[in-house]
């Protein structure tokens, strides 16, 4: 009896980890950037008079 608790209790705390590490990677991919999301190269157009 007691090995049939002891194998609860890691397949118990495997799970909780697994769950931790999905919901862990999903905050990050969910996470905003920190630098503003600005064009590396912009085309200045010609004034309309011109």
């Amino acid at each position: 009896m007691r090995r049939l608790i002891t194998a609860a209790a890691t397949a118990l705390v495997a799970a909780a980890l697994a769950f931790g590490a999905a919901f862990g990677i999903v905050a990050l991919l969910d996470a905003t950037p920190e630098q503003p999301n600005t064009p590396l190269i912009s085309y200045d157009t010609a004034p309309a008079g011109s």
